[in-house]
């Protein structure tokens, strides 16, 4: 039988997390969103209680924590403010082709600084390829001791503070999935350009932008892993890896959308009465609350088979569409509870509605994430 529970170090470092999100991250969630602000200093210390780079091995620098720890931790984030759990989470989204994939040199390096503090951004979406990987366009091509990588990257999370990016590019001649490799370019690379901070609806702390390079010089050992033609494999297990994450922050924005409604039901009075004690009220509550439930344990389950080292691109996918879906009706019914007030920018509902929007779209839109169930689930019945 599964085991639901959570053990004694579990338990800690959610408390750890939720302690973290009450105090520095409601507080300070909605001045940050309304002014686009990228917060550092929060930043800095969720990194200095261990609450990020959850899976980068202790060898280099990181916690060393389970799949399904980061599950735990990062729910209370999205619970906390779903623009700081992009935040740091687009850094680990970088960091996983390394572990992954890349040589011994580079997992020392990079992970050692993104450990130590640094910022670091995922390059593989670009203006005409984004769910569709495979239509990628940015070329790297070998001179001499290096790779010259032109091309253009867009909706590039955390690319404004980077230190260092993961560029996915094409190496060879033809458009087939063994001509795509992946690259650590330095942010101070020369003809590497940032664009501005895209004006988004929601999660407006988080920094958004375009990159786009021009004829920047790579050295021949910053190609991950040092052989061309893994960038597909890196990049489609990077999704498997951190689709659990994007489900728990989605499921954790909408708990606290729930909670903050849930609050308010029982303080707002109508016909001589709290509100939830209407029923329309009630079940609009109870069904959140399963929806958040159902959520949870698909997002814990395929974080399970991770750890177990097992594959889970299925799991994953159920996890990251469901809790994007029910993100997006848990934090819209919570508006409609809130009533005018839900409306207003004055009270978190709003807010949370615009920034679970973005969990559809992003790591995988949901229809992609059902292009994917429909495809692994059809392998059992195909004779």
């Amino acid at each position: 039988m599964p085991n639901f529970g959570l053990t004694e170090e579990q338990e800690m470092l959610r408390e750890l997390a939720r302690k973290f999100a009450d105090e520095e991250l409601i507080p300070n969630a909605e001045q940050w969103d309304r002014d686009g602000v990228f917060p550092e200093d929060s930043i800095n210390n969720a990194r200095d209680l261990g609450l990020l780079n959850c899976t980068i091995p202790e060898a280099y620098g990181g916690m060393g924590l389970t799949y399904l720890d980061e599950v735990i931790i990062n729910e209370e984030l999205g619970r906390g403010d779903p623009g700081f759990a992009t935040i740091t989470g687009v850094t680990m989204l970088a960091c996983h082709p390394l572990i992954y994939g890349g040589t011994e040199e580079q997992k020392i390096e990079y992970l050692g600084r993104v450990c130590n503090g640094k910022i670091s951004a995922y390059c593989v979406t670009e203006p005409g390829a984004g769910s569709d990987v495979k239509a990628i366009s940015t070329t790297a091509e070998l001179d001499g001791d290096s790779y010259i990588i032109n091309g253009a990257k867009m909706w590039i999370g955390g690319a404004g503070h980077a230190d260092w990016f993961y560029v996915l590019a094409r190496t060879g001649a033809d458009n087939s999935l063994d001509s795509l490799s992946g690259f650590i370019v330095e942010a101070n690379s020369e003809g590497l350009e940032v664009g501005k901070k895209e004006e988004k609806m929601g999660q407006r702390s988080s920094d958004t932008r375009a990159v786009r390079f021009n004829n920047v010089k790579v050295p021949k050992e910053n190609l991950i892993g040092g052989v061309e033609g893994n960038g597909w494999l890196q990049a489609m297990t990077s999704f498997d890896r951190s689709r659990p994450m994007l489900a728990s922050h989605a499921l954790g924005n909408a708990r606290g959308a729930m909670e903050e409604a849930w609050q308010y039901a029982n303080e707002r009075r109508t016909f001589g009465k709290p509100i939830f004690e209407h029923q329309s009220i009630s079940f609009m509550l109870a069904d959140m609350s399963t929806k958040i439930e159902a959520a949870r344990l698909l997002a814990q389950k395929a974080a399970s088979m991770l750890d177990k080292g097992e594959r889970a691109t299925l799991e994953s996918a159920h996890a990251k569409r469901y809790a994007a879906d029910i993100g997006m009706e848990v934090t819209t019914d919570s508006v409609q509870i809130f009533g005018g007030y839900g409306y207003s920018e004055e009270f978190p509902a709003a807010r949370r509605m615009r920034g679970a929007k973005i969990y559809q779209i992003f790591g995988g839109t949901s229809q992609i994430q059902r292009l994917i169930i429909g495809r692994e689930l059809n392998k059992g019945y195909k004779k």
